[in-house]
């Protein structure tokens, strides 16, 4: 399609749809059409297969959040659809007026126009109507018109051990990643002279397009120059003609608070360098962390299991409780706490993302001697005496018979 055909095409009306449609009613309009104009539904119909192609078009465009801007765009700049003169120039009627630049030249984006030094309509509408059509924009490239596009590094993954405080309280730990970077034999051209050519295949834009029928195209990377737009006529001997070699780096990476075992953490713009001034690629750090002999861990809250005599759980106590990394709280222990019972020491857990702390969950285990002295021997002796009609199971049974 040449530039001239596609600013004058109304493709909201070739589908019959209002300018402000949804992607939702563009796609049913086009379906609807589609059935009704497809060349097995019309074998022979020379004008059904024609309007099939343009239903077709006009899907290929619309049906693209990107190339449906920059084709609103560009009908925009030329009054919504002007005119054209046999020498390619808009002329009146198109809602702007006459224009005296040659639309050749705006959309090669290569040769001097009006508007400024050096041409002041260079290269921006070219980029608009090649990304349309798969076709490279203006700028760099061995003088074909076309540039070599940058390109976002590879996403990195990692994996750190933490102990459990610093996963609790956050961390700043060195990390050693190896990723591809620029090959600094060749500066990241891949080749030994630092000259590679523009590849001949996909003109420097690293991609190819192949029809698949009705109208539609497929974009693939290029296999010539797999992807990079680029083709070494020596390639370098370190990354052999790629431009990109394994490098390994040590990096302090901070680990926020609260991270949980087996969390990944995704650092934005520190994976791989990119190409030709594209984007780093994201770096992924999966963390593990250690067990702690005292503490354990549920959501922000921290636990921990604090034994206790018979003497404190049946009469009550005050009870001193370790929290991680501070001071100890003391805990009230009511007469007849049983063992199992939880208790609650606020503001004693694990980080929260907005700053504040969970609470302990402190656990009472009543503790009993291995061993006892004749004195404790002979005390527990009298309390079984005094307490010999109590049977703590009796509601136990009763239950299991009711069940």
């Amino acid at each position: 399609m040449n530039t001239k055909d596609f600013v004058e095409k109304d493709y909201y009306k070739v589908l019959g749809v209002p300018k402000d449609a949804t992607e939702a009613e563009i796609k049913k309009a086009y379906r609807k059409l589609a059935r009704e104009f497809h060349p097995d539904a019309n074998k022979g119909d020379a004008s059904a297969e024609e309007r099939f192609k343009e239903i077709s078009e006009a899907n290929d465009i619309l049906g693209d959040p990107k190339k449906r801007k920059e084709y609103d765009e560009a009908r925009s700049l030329f009054g919504n659809g002007a005119l054209f003169d046999r020498g390619g120039r808009p002329g009146p009627g198109g809602g702007g007026g006459s224009f005296n630049f040659d639309l050749g030249d705006l959309f090669g984006g290569q040769q001097p126009q009006q508007g400024g030094p050096g041409g002041g309509f260079g290269g921006g509408l070219g980029d608009v109507f090649g990304g349309l059509f798969n076709r490279g924009g203006a700028g760099a490239g061995a003088g074909t018109g076309t540039r070599t596009q940058p390109r976002r590094g590879q996403d990195v993954e990692s994996e750190v051990t933490l102990s459990f405080t610093e996963a609790v309280d956050g961390a700043t730990v060195p990390l050693r990643m190896s990723s591809q970077a620029p090959c600094r034999a060749c500066s990241g051209t891949g080749d030994k002279n630092g000259t590679p050519r523009v590849c001949p295949t996909c003109v420097g834009t690293g991609q190819v397009s192949r029809g698949s029928g009705g109208g539609f195209s497929l974009t693939d990377p290029c296999a010539d120059c797999k992807g990079r737009g680029l083709i070494a006529e020596h390639p370098c001997d370190i990354c052999k003609g790629s431009g990109r070699a394994r490098s390994s780096r040590t990096m302090q990476v901070r680990i926020p608070a609260g991270v949980s075992d087996g969390q990944r953490i995704r650092l934005r713009g520190k994976g791989a360098p990119g190409e030709r001034g594209g984007p780093g690629g994201d770096l992924y750090v999966v963390v593990h962390v250690d067990a702690h002999p005292v503490f354990g861990r549920k959501d922000d809250n921290l636990t921990v299991t604090v034994p206790v005599t018979f003497a404190e759980a049946a009469l009550g106590a005050d009870i001193k409780v370790p929290t991680l990394n501070g001071p100890s709280v003391t805990l009230k222990l009511p007469p007849g706490t049983p063992g199992g019972r939880t208790m609650r020491a606020r503001g004693k857990g694990a980080v929260r993302k907005d700053g504040t702390r969970g609470d302990l969950l402190v656990t009472v285990e009543v503790a009993v001697p291995a061993e006892l002295s004749d004195e404790a021997r002979e005390a527990l002796e009298k309390y079984r005496e005094a307490t010999g009609a109590e049977d703590p199971r009796s509601a136990l049974f009763e239950s299991a018979k009711g069940a």
